[in-house]
């Protein structure tokens, strides 16, 4: 496509067309001419936003941003509303391409009950592959804000699902011919249908049913990256088991085949929460259905530990994340 804003017949047809109403506080969506939602709350609500950039990988795109973005927001305590998309592509991407990124971003928000509100498509020579930003609204209870400040010492560390799966699909899917090298396409497949779980906000509402204090999402930097940011936020120490920290096998096996680190890779699809009753909050994710581990607690002080068995290791400050050693 040329550079520059995209035709209107283009935008109408493979943007604006993909896109659906679904919530009632969304007073105007996107639409020709239009630049700005409008975007109704309750008295007592007060809006969360959150906003994230999608560079790591190109495939499924659309989705990844859509639950990353609403993984933020859950895990403040917000429920997700919608999303503003700014959508930089370069010339060598046709119309098709285009349309299914909307479609994706699309399912993504009908299956969170999230809208897209609207955002900017552009063709542009600045980029070399599509560059997503995607910004997230929430609303939420003023008095109902969850806070890493809130954190004690002395509360249990949960964490939901498995560490790594978000960096799993991602290597799965840009690197398969290298990975059917040494795995069965089984194998492959499997690793590849781990981006069904990258979204925490069913997590995240059922943690809400039991008190916790705070809850993180499990990001760039991978899960000693969130403990690390967790802890510093809250000014508070941790004292974790390796061996109950959960990881899938697929995730090691692939890890292990570029020599990367499973605990400090992307790990979206996994919540980090803190609260006075980890097992409490274990059975509530259970009986929803989401797998769940204690691993630790908070202590006072700022040694941030993490055993496997005799072998003590003390977190540092969150480096570069595994997965750009092989994405770039």
């Amino acid at each position: 496509m040329k550079i520059g804003k995209l035709p209107e017949q283009v935008l109408v047809r493979s943007v604006l067309r993909q896109v659906k109403h679904r919530r009632d506080e969304v007073l105007a969506g996107p639409a020709v001419g239009r630049d700005c939602a409008v975007v109704k709350l309750e008295p007592g609500e007060v809006m969360v936003l959150s906003s994230d950039p999608i560079t790591g990988t190109v495939k499924d795109m659309g989705s990844h941003g859509i639950y990353v973005t609403a993984n933020d927001l859950a895990v403040s305590g917000a429920e997700p509303l919608g999303v503003m998309l700014t959508l930089l592509l370069p010339e060598a991407v046709e119309e098709p391409e285009l349309k299914e990124l909307m479609r994706d971003a699309e399912r993504a928000c009908q299956q969170l009950n999230m809208e897209i509100l609207g955002g900017h498509t552009e063709i542009t020579n600045v980029v070399r592959q599509p560059l997503l930003s995607v910004t997230g609204v929430g609303k939420i209870r003023e008095d109902q804000v969850l806070d890493l400040e809130d954190i004690r010492p002395g509360q249990d560390l949960v964490i939901t699902k498995w560490i790594g799966l978000e960096a799993t699909a991602i290597l799965a899917k840009e690197k398969e011919e290298e990975l059917l090298k040494q795995f069965s396409p089984e194998f492959v497949r499997t690793a590849q249908s781990f981006d069904q779980y990258l979204s925490v906000v069913e997590d995240a509402r059922a943690a809400a049913r039991v008190k916790v204090s705070a809850m993180h999402d499990v990001t760039e930097g991978g899960i000693f990256g969130a403990l690390w940011e967790m802890a510093e936020g809250a000014g508070v120490g941790l004292e974790v088991d390796l061996k109950k920290i959960p990881i899938r096998q697929e995730t090691v096996e692939v890890c292990e085949a570029f020599g990367l680190n499973p605990y400090h890779i992307m790990s979206s699809g996994s919540l980090l929460a803190v609260s006075e009753d980890g097992l409490g909050l274990v059975r509530e994710l259970e009986k929803a259905g989401i797998p769940a581990s204690l691993v630790g607690r908070t202590t006072g002080g700022n040694d941030r530990i993490v055993r496997n068995g005799e072998d003590v290791q003390y977190l540092t400050r969150p480096q570069t994340d595994e997965l750009y050693k092989i994405m770039g």
